[in-house]
Order: structure tokens, then sequence, then C-alpha cells
């Protein structure tokens, strides 16, 4: 029977103290019937008890050094594997330096999601399947639905984050496998689930893409991402610290610093994923109207369990269990889309929907 590597590791020092002690009880013995005898002295078995302490000392250290190994062994195999992985190569193609174009002086951002199935272990058992939406630049798309409908997996599908299994992504009429990541990081500005900040400074937060960005341009983000006034009331303002993971700050604070992150550099492409989860409803009416006001009118996609989130976006696509439930506005999905009449109706009382 074959023990696995975890379990004789667990059980090599154990087995090996047992092993000394009955070394040492069965020595003494052997030499107590040997003085009996007459044919050693007591101070042999003396001298024999420390030679045989001092090599099962050496015996202990190396069933220590083997217990190592074993440890060892299997993190070697994963440093192997991560080390022997293919390069991505969806950065290889050459790409006209005429439709590379960075920022938000153009209206660009058409997003166009034909047919995608997505499936994370490549099996036949989609997290999302046949997936289809035409989103138009410069127009707002929500997504709704219950934990685990594939929201958050959709939204890394448009970035590449993760390749689609079928279907096609495209980005201003090019497939987004051809796009380079350089040019994505440009074209998309992500507000992630979770707020995420680092030690430094306001400033040094936000300027993470962009890095000669003016004092105008950062507290202009941070005015429509509502985080202005709570920035400028500690000291430093924009330059005030931050501690390693924005602890220094509440949760609502830390999403609304994200948001402002998101916003710089003007992407054409902005992207919300449940980023306004801990904020107070009337902080994040606030918000939508501001990204609503935007002067390069970016193509927003909007992520949340909440309908009030999504309620005033031009299209709302309903996702449950990786499947498009629902396509359409508010009006038309209230009338016609099941899914969503749940989550709204257990959000709002009845009569707001008439």
């Amino acid at each position: 029977m074959q023990i696995g590597t975890g379990r004789i590791s667990a059980l090599l020092n154990p087995v090996t103290y047992v092993i000394v002690n009955i070394g040492i009880v069965g020595l003494i013995y052997i030499a107590m019937r040997r003085v009996d005898s007459g044919f050693i002295l007591q101070g042999d078995v003396v001298a024999l008890v420390n030679y045989m302490g001092q090599i099962l000392i050496e015996l202990i250290k190396l069933a220590n050094l083997i217990v190592l190994l074993m440890k060892a062994y299997p993190s070697a195999m994963r440093v192997q594997e991560i080390m022997e992985m293919k390069s991505d190569e969806r950065c290889k193609e050459k790409i006209p330096d005429g439709d590379v174009i960075i920022g938000g002086s153009h209206q660009l951002g058409s997003i166009s999601v034909k047919n995608v199935s997505f499936s994370y272990n490549g099996g036949n058992e989609y997290d999302l399947e046949d997936i289809s939406v035409e989103i138009p630049a410069g127009s707002t798309l929500g997504i709704i639905g219950g934990t685990g409908s594939g929201k958050s997996t959709l939204v890394k599908l448009l970035n590449h984050t993760y390749d689609a299994t079928k279907g096609i992504i495209e980005l201003d009429g090019q497939d987004v496998r051809k796009l380079k990541d350089d040019h994505l990081a440009w074209k998309f500005g992500i507000v992630p689930q979770h707020a995420s900040l680092f030690h430094g400074t306001v400033r040094s937060n936000l300027t993470m893409k962009q890095n000669e960005a003016s004092d105008d341009e950062i507290k202009s983000a941070l005015k429509t991402a509502q985080a202005l006034d709570f920035v400028e009331a500690k000291e430093g303002g924009i330059d005030c610290e931050v501690m390693g993971r924005g602890s220094n700050f509440s949760g609502g604070q830390r999403q609304r610093l994200t948001i402002a992150r998101g916003l710089m550099g003007k992407p054409e492409i902005l992207v919300l994923d449940d980023s306004a989860s801990a904020l107070d409803l009337g902080t994040e009416a606030k918000l939508r109207r501001a990204l609503s006001e935007l002067s390069w009118n970016p193509t927003k996609i909007i992520v949340s369990q909440r309908a009030s989130s999504v309620k005033d976006a031009d299209q709302i696509l309903v996702l449950d269990d990786g499947k498009c439930v629902g396509l359409g506005t508010h009006e038309e999905l209230i009338e016609t889309c099941e899914t969503y009449q749940e989550i709204y109706y257990c959000q709002f009382p009845r009569e707001e929907a008439k």
C-alpha cells in the first residue's frame, strides 16, 4: 500500500523517537546480561550508551532532513510547473499604429459580444454560455444577477483577462485577442469588486497608470468619485498617507478612491464591477449623476446586484447561472424578465415599478 508523502512526513519524527528509545532499552538489556556473565564491565556499558546516543542523534538529524526534503519536493514541482508554462502569445501580432488610440479624446469604445461561452476548466460545462450583446460607444450597459451568475467573469472576458472558449469579442471592430495588453490597459478603466489600495499616498495610488497626472486631473477624478471632500479634509490633501490596504480609510472611502483611480487617464471604457456596494444610496446617486456628465463620454459597464445601480442604463443584461435570461431597458425587463422582477421587487416595493 502506498502512503502519501505528507503522511510519511507526519509519522517520521514519532517513529524515529520510538526507534531511538527502543535501541537504548535494547542496548541496556543486552549489556546487563553481559555484565552478569562477566564479559564486560559496567564502565563499558556507560560508554556504549553514550556512543549509541551520539549515533541516534545523527539518525534524528537525518530523519528531519528527509522530512524537509519531502516538504520541499512538491513545492519545487509547483514552481517548475509555473516556470514551464507557455508564454502568452496574444501580444505578438503587430497592430497598425493608426488603430491604437490612447485616452478618451476620440469617440471609441464600442463592444460587440457574439455568442460567447466560457469554461474555467476547459470542459463541456460552461460558466458562461452563449452571451451576445452589442454595446455602442458612449452608452451604458448594466449587468445584474445573483452571486455566481457570471457577471465578473464576463467583465474579465471583455478586457481579455481570460480567452473566450467559444465566440468572439470585438472592441471597435477588432478581435480583442489581437490587441496588445498595454493598449487594453489604456482603453479600459476597471474598478474591481474589492477595493484595493497600496501603502503610499492618495496621489501615488491614483497615478499608477498615469504617472504625470496634474493636481487638477487628480482632483477632477476625486470629485467625480465623490471622494474630494474627505481627501482634502485630511492632512496633506491628495498627498496624505494611505496605509497598507487603505486601513486608515473606511470601506466606502476605499471604494470611492478606487473609482477615482479608474477614471484617471480618461479611459474609453469604464467598468464598475460592483464598486458601489459600500456606498449609501444618496452617495451612489450622486456618483451615477457625476459619471453621466463625464466630458469624454466613455462607454460604461456597471456590474451590480443593486437594481438601483443599473436601472437607468441604456441596456441591462440579466444573468442567471451563466446564461442570459434578459436584455433590454428597465421598463422592458420589469414586464418580461422574471429574474429581473425578482431582483427588483426584493429591493423596492411593487408600486415603485409602476
